[in-house]
């Protein structure tokens, strides 16, 4: 028997031994203080988890993608249980890529615990959204891409784990369609980034796109034929009001009757709250009714309208573009203070995550930074030397930042939190490698043996 390895497996069981118990004494913290909460968008998916349930899809109205519907309808009553055990998958999975990525069980522990610590992301485990489902599939795609790399398994280990990969990153492009463009990244990942023959890299390649095939060409496929509208969901001509209906005066006088209904609710919209941002869904009854338009055919007329808005002024919607890109990267965290069981508690979470957003916003904005110099600089890559695993994390969420502007502007700091976690660890990785490369290249002291010999202790 190896005993180094084996002495290896009962280190990281160790470590895993540590996430596991906090992770379960957080949850449980939180499950004690603060119920399961529904935030404005939460009656929709439960409608049609209903709808689901009742009647399948035969009366499916597709405003929303059916993987967190499915999932409630689903989960029903245990929906709270589920998402904390996701919650919990997810820190494991974390555990998992922190250390394939690093090789070392310590730094897979405090992936993991980055996950587990951040109070927004434990907020959205207690809230009836798409969040904690999303980031639960989006982490899954990338272990099993993470394990591609590393371990560099047999053909059909291989494709088994890229099948997966597509598999996760297609239901949670069903379940929050800006993931819709994963599993295509998983795709070039696969064919470009492995040093194997080209037929291997193709098989790997198609087994990770296939699952998006079959499930996106059926979604797609259901929600033009029974809709006439080629999109995954149906309510996209409203979500475009959100960028141009801050300028929306521009519309023409052939759509004089939708231009003036809008108008006035965007106004009474921002007198109240400073943002026309999500006034079209107070709007949405009198433009039916004044447009006399059924709910399909003005969100197919709306999108034209705001296509035609976008070419006739770029620079307005890309004024909007740019803020909701910007937005993006400040650290969402959604919580109702009133639903917590201690009124006491309200303080000191206010002061946590005033400290946890802003450790978050100077870890995304270093991630920004840093991700900008490697990919510009070669002296960078040759110091941080990084991995395809990690110029596939470092695409992916770039990807996601001008996707989710390009088509809404609205919540876009609640887009990036499917990917928080990794940009955290991303952060994290580079600083202990910067910090590594800085103690091989400084001269330790010959007059110090014991110095010398501790900085040999802490390399290993």
């Amino acid at each position: 028997m190896d005993l180094s390895k084996l002495d290896g497996r009962q280190h990281t069981a160790r470590w895993l031994l540590i996430v596991l118990l906090v992770a379960l004494l957080v949850r449980l913290g939180l499950w004690t203080v603060y119920p399961l909460t529904l935030n404005n968008d939460s009656p929709t998916y439960l409608q049609l988890a209903k709808n689901i349930l009742i009647k399948g899809f035969s009366t499916y109205n597709a405003t929303r993608t059916p993987g967190y519907p499915a999932f409630l309808a689903l989960t029903g009553s245990w929906t709270y249980f589920a998402q904390l055990l996701l919650g919990l998958l997810t820190t494991l999975l974390f555990f998992f890529i922190g250390t394939k990525l690093s090789g070392r069980a310590w730094f897979g522990a405090l992936a993991a615990l980055l996950h587990t610590l951040n109070i927004g992301q434990l907020f959205f485990e207690a809230t009836l959204l798409t969040e904690t489902l999303t980031t639960f599939l989006v982490s899954a795609a990338l272990a099993a891409a993470i394990a591609l790399t590393v371990e560099k398994p047999a053909l059909r280990r291989s494709l088994l784990l890229a099948f997966f990969a597509g598999l996760a990153a297609s239901l949670a492009g069903m379940v929050r369609p800006l993931f819709a463009f994963l599993p295509v990244f998983l795709f070039v990942f696969s064919l470009l980034l492995f040093n194997i023959p080209i037929r291997y890299r193709l098989a790997i390649s198609t087994a990770s796109l296939l699952p998006a095939i079959l499930i996106f060409g059926w979604w797609l496929n259901f929600v033009n034929t029974n809709f006439k509208i080629l999109n995954f969901d149906t309510i996209g001509g409203f979500r475009w009001l959100n960028h141009t209906g801050a300028y929306f005066e521009y519309v023409p006088d052939e759509y004089a009757v939708i231009r003036d209904t809008y108008i006035k609710y965007r106004d009474a919209k921002i007198l109240v709250s400073g943002t026309q941002t999500n006034a079209v869904w107070n709007a949405m009854a009198d433009l039916q009714k004044n447009s006399k338009m059924g709910f399909y055919a003005l969100s197919r007329a709306l999108t034209h309208i705001s296509m035609d808005l976008i070419r006739a002024h770029p620079d307005l919607y890309l004024k909007n573009v740019i803020s909701g890109w910007w937005t993006f990267w400040w650290a969402a965290v959604y919580w109702t203070e009133t639903a917590l069981t201690y009124p006491a508690l309200i303080p000191v979470l206010r002061i946590l995550i005033y400290a946890e957003r802003g450790i978050l916003i100077l870890a995304n904005f270093a991630f920004l930074a840093v991700s900008m110099v490697l990919a510009l600089w070669k002296k960078a890559r040759a110091v941080l030397k990084p991995s395809p695993f990690l110029w596939l994390t470092v695409v992916s969420v770039w990807a996601a930042s001008v996707a989710q502007t390009l088509l809404d502007h609205g919540d876009n700091p609640r887009y990036l939190v499917p990917m928080q976690t990794l940009v955290i660890v991303m952060v994290v990785w580079w600083l202990y490698q910067l910090i590594s490369y800085a103690r091989a290249v400084v001269p330790l002291s010959a007059r110090d043996e014991n110095n010398r010999e501790l900085w040999k202790t802490i390399r290993r």
